[in-house]
């Protein structure tokens, strides 16, 4: 494998250089498919971090226009974490995510059952209602081929340690106070 080949893939996913050369080499130097190694690993690895605490972390606000904002809070494990670029631009991609597209829920397991009946009966099926309500289920603003909830792993594999979106607040100029979406974990 080629020194530029390794550099590239390490400059996408974050990844260390030993563990980019050996997905190019199981991909057999195609760097889609070492990526999606590379992230196969990083769900492996997210996994295994799942049940540590996370207590530190971010609050963060975006503001869009004057006329919508959303407050977040996503939790690391250390607070040395919380100060680094990656964390920190997670957490604003979310806050960006959460006044965009106007998520009720974190996730998946926040929806109560008669808001999950309502939501189906109007959204059609299951993971249409997900997508639109469901914060980790809804497809990036910035990539929609993936979901809030694979970016979130992605950051958990390139840091190295559980990250959890705990709840958010969205607020609408002009909306009343039933109408407000926000979420706690």
């Amino acid at each position: 494998m080629s020194t530029a080949l390794v550099k590239e893939l390490r400059e996408r996913t974050g990844a260390g250089i030993m563990e980019s050369k050996r997905a190019l080499d199981a991909a057999g130097g195609d760097l889609e498919k070492a990526a999606a190694i590379l992230r196969e690993q990083g769900a492996a690895k997210a996994s295994k971090k799942a049940g540590r605490d996370a207590r530190q972390g971010l609050i963060e606000t975006y503001i869009h226009g004057g006329r919508i904002g959303a407050m977040v809070e996503i939790n690391c494990e250390t607070d040395f974490v919380a100060r680094t670029d990656d964390f920190k631009q997670l957490v604003k991609e979310v806050a960006m995510q959460v006044a965009a597209a106007s998520p009720a829920w974190v996730s998946d397991s926040d929806v109560p059952a008669e808001d999950r009946a309502a939501g189906v009966a109007e959204f059609g099926d299951e993971k249409r209602f997900a997508e639109a309500k469901v914060l980790l289920s809804q497809p990036s603003i910035r990539e929609p081929k993936r979901t809030v909830n694979d970016l979130v792993q992605d950051a958990i594999a390139k840091i190295g340690e559980n990250i959890v979106i705990r709840r958010f607040a969205r607020f609408e100029l002009g909306e009343t106070a039933g109408d407000s979406d926000a979420a706690d974990a």
